[in-house]
């Protein structure tokens, strides 16, 4: 059932949100590609950085925070560290736990990735500033 309460300014609004969105994921995979990361391999390392504020976090961490099953992030944690972009450690309160830790190669890529993000988001906050600006509604 539709919702009464919505008008064209809404549907404006949420359309230039998601144009914006899709925008900014393009712009973020192709930084990734640039220096040979998946983009996926990107939102993985940002994860372990980000989410554990610079310590190791879990392998179902990284799949929660990526949206992912596990089994799929243990691929993806084998990939990385394959490319020696992560170190697997055990943790030594729960045997059973393995850890993600980034190396320096990663840390390396991350800061360079992470400096253009943010670059990126500066020069459309103004953008997203306006779209999500509810009080001025066009109707």
């Amino acid at each position: 059932m539709p919702d009464d309460s919505l008008d064209q300014s809404d549907y404006t609004a949420l359309a230039e949100f998601r144009y914006l969105i899709r925008c900014f994921l393009q712009f973020s995979e192709e930084r990734a590609k640039s220096v040979g990361l998946t983009p996926r391999q990107h939102q993985a390392l940002l994860v372990i950085k980000g989410y554990g504020k610079g310590a190791p976090v879990t392998v179902g961490t990284l799949a929660d925070r990526l949206r992912i099953k596990h089994h799929s992030a243990v691929e993806l944690a084998s990939r990385l560290a394959e490319s020696h972009l992560i170190e697997r450690l055990t943790d030594q309160a729960d045997q059973r736990k393995v850890l993600l830790q980034l190396t320096s190669r990663a840390e390396q890529h991350l800061a360079a990735l992470s400096a253009a993000h943010r670059d990126e988001l500066s020069r459309i906050k103004p953008m997203l500033s306006r779209v999500l600006d509810t009080g001025n509604s066009e109707s």
